[in-house]
């Protein structure tokens, strides 16, 4: 019950009962009054009766006395008049049971009122001649009594009902700032941290709403630091300490958003030729140096290209890579050139003249990360046997499949649902030991039953608008294995952008949690950290949409170089697991430890569950159960 519906509540009774016991007090004083009257004017008129009387009771057989008795009687205010000699005989009884109309039987049986009865001696002269009894009709005090009841009564009533609007009135003014207040304690559970500017009137609110305030705007600062704190730590984890270039881990996401959006690219691998050797001849010392000035060259090669977007990456030891997002075989050459001079250049300080070579290789739009890298290494050997500090580039795609077997393939498999789902990624609570999310895989074999890689399928299914009708049977397969083994931990399903933001899908998807909501409390529905910062408005309008239903959300692969803190908290999943590299070796990396501290915390303020993947050491999986994170898959 609503904090203004109990205080009316509370004040209406409290005037209830002033009410009651002052009409009560009222009516009561009212009829003591009344019968008061009645009684003293019993008495003035058998006084007055008798004294007009007495002249004449010398013969008790006058006409007169009658007529004066009569005369007093026909007023209609007496119930009874009776007068008798000094022996006590009646010599004359008048009486009048007349009932005044208009007052209800129930409030003369409640109010009680003895008529009011009066004596008075008659003396001729010296002697007592005779006595005369007045009894007064009550019916006229009940009217006025009960006419002076409604008075009252609706006299009080109108004052309550006037008081009660006041009091609503008082109450919407007081209590819409406790309602503000309310809201605001929701927006800040909800990540949205916002004050209250016009602080209300009543000193105990004003209080509270300031406190509010003040702990919104503290949290949105920690939530602030955090995220710059985040970002910082996030960003130094993708860098190579040695030449500040991304690490391949980077290499690897950007790939899979590659493949994700059939982007046409190149890429770059780069070699130091034999660098145990160089470090042998020249230290170690000589040799940072030597790879700090080739991730330099890269750097300048990267900043030239403005209409292009190139990042370097650093692989290890001597090995680094270069993405180039262009379809221009003449850009990429013009690149090539212009690093391999560079090298050259670099190579004459140390007193190395074949100092690296270079091999380039076109994206495979249905290859895989592993299949561009083979097959810039196979340019790379090509480039070896060109000359010193050379570079090849391949102008031929050796694909497996050309695009029309693959979208056959995929055709035939989402339309037959021809494809298992495996049960992978386990994650275990470090709170209480209990699995609380394994992830679908989906895995699809060709015709002659040899496995086929999910991530060109995926790409595929993209390119010729198949994959809503896969994300709908994998949902469906996920739910019946649900129900068939009484599942009772989540199960992560994988969502394509393409289906979230697909009406009939959305539409679909409302009706079978309707239909399952049981088994549909167990979905948890994920997403790629990469895939969300593609549409972000898109995941924020379908995870509120899917928060409405029930439903929950993942975001997986978060690191900084994807997707922001920030737009975390426009997001608001249920769970966020880290990417892999940031779990590994998080033992030995302080950076990588504080950062999977401070997910946690914004993680905490946030209402989310932060997990991790595929933690292999048992120094990494205890570092995790220390930094507070809910659980790990092994």
């Amino acid at each position: 019950m609503s904090l203004s519906k109990q205080l009316l509540i509370l004040i209406s009774a409290l005037f209830l009962i002033l009410f009651s016991v002052n009409f009560a007090l009222s009516v009561g004083n009212i009829k003591t009054y009344l019968e008061g009257e009645s009684q003293t004017h019993a008495q003035d008129t058998a006084t007055s009766l008798g004294l007009s009387l007495s002249p004449y009771m010398t013969n008790t057989s006058d006409p007169i006395i009658k007529t004066m008795a009569s005369a007093i009687f026909d007023m209609g205010y007496y119930k009874e008049i009776r007068l008798e000699d000094a022996n006590g005989k009646e010599l004359i009884a008048l009486n009048n049971e007349i009932k005044v109309e208009g007052v209800p039987g129930w409030f003369v049986g409640l109010l009680p009122m003895s008529p009011a009865v009066a004596q008075s001696e008659i003396n001729s002269g010296w002697r007592m001649s005779g006595k005369v009894f007045v009894t007064v009709n009550s019916s006229f005090a009940y009217a006025k009594l009960y006419q002076q009841a409604k008075t009252s009564f609706y006299y009080s009533l109108t004052t309550f009902m006037i008081s009660l609007a006041l009091l609503v009135l008082v109450l919407r003014i007081t209590l819409a700032s406790l309602k503000r207040i309310d809201q605001m304690a929701l927006e800040i559970a909800d990540g949205h941290f916002e004050t209250i500017e016009s602080l209300p009137w009543t000193s105990e609110v004003r209080n509270v709403a300031a406190s509010m305030n003040t702990m919104s705007r503290k949290i949105a600062m920690t939530i602030a630091t955090l995220n710059n704190k985040l970002e910082e730590m996030g960003a130094n984890l993708l860098r190579d300490d040695l030449t500040g270039l991304y690490k391949k881990t980077v290499f690897e996401t950007d790939m899979m958003r590659l493949l994700m959006e059939h982007g046409a690219a190149y890429m770059m691998l780069i070699r130091v030729d034999s660098l145990p050797e160089l470090v042998k001849e020249q230290g170690s010392e000589a040799i940072d140096s030597l790879l700090r000035g080739l991730a330099e060259k890269l750097r300048q090669v990267v900043e030239q290209q403005p209409e292009t977007s190139t990042k370097a990456y650093r692989f290890y030891g001597g090995e680094f890579a270069v993405l180039v997002n262009t379809d221009s075989h003449k850009q990429v050459e013009a690149i090539a050139n212009a690093l391999s001079a560079g090298f050259a250049e670099l190579g004459e300080k140390f007193a190395k003249t074949d100092l690296t070579h270079i091999g380039v290789a076109r994206l495979n739009p249905v290859g895989t990360t592993e299949s561009m890298l083979e097959a810039a290494q196979e340019a790379y050997e090509q480039a070896r046997l060109i000359g010193a500090n050379g570079y090849y580039l391949r102008t031929h795609d050796n694909f497996v499949r050309d695009i029309s077997a693959w979208k056959a393939l995929v055709f035939d498999c989402i339309d037959r649902a021809s494809y298992s789902l495996e049960y992978v990624g386990q994650i275990s609570s470090f709170q209480t030991g209990e699995l609380i999310m394994e992830e679908v895989f989906t895995h699809v074999c060709d015709k002659q039953g040899q496995a086929v890689d999910i991530g060109p399928f995926i790409s595929i299914a993209e390119k010729f608008g198949k994959i809503v009708d896969l994300d709908k049977g994998v949902i469906q397969k996920a739910l019946s294995h649900i129900h068939a083994a009484r599942v009772q931990h989540a199960i992560a399903v994988n969502l394509s952008t393409s289906a979230i933001k697909n009406a009939e899908f959305r539409l679909w998807l409302d009706r079978l949690i309707i239909n399952n909501q049981a088994a549909a409390k167990q979905l948890v529905f994920s997403f790629s950290a990469y895939a969300v910062a593609k549409d972000v408005r898109a995941h924020v309008d379908f995870i509120r949409t899917l928060h409405q239903w029930g439903g929950r959300v993942m975001i997986k692969r978060f690191e900084t170089q994807s997707l922001s803190p920030e737009v975390i908290k426009k997001l608001k999943p249920d769970f966020v697991r880290l990417a892999r590299e940031i779990g590994e070796g998080v033992s030995q990396s302080r950076q990588k430890y504080e950062f999977v501290q401070a997910m946690q915390q914004m993680g905490g303020l946030l209402d989310l569950a932060v997990l991790a993947e595929n933690v292999q050491a048992d120094n990494d999986y205890q570092a995790l159960i220390a930094a507070g994170i809910a659980g790990a898959s092994r």
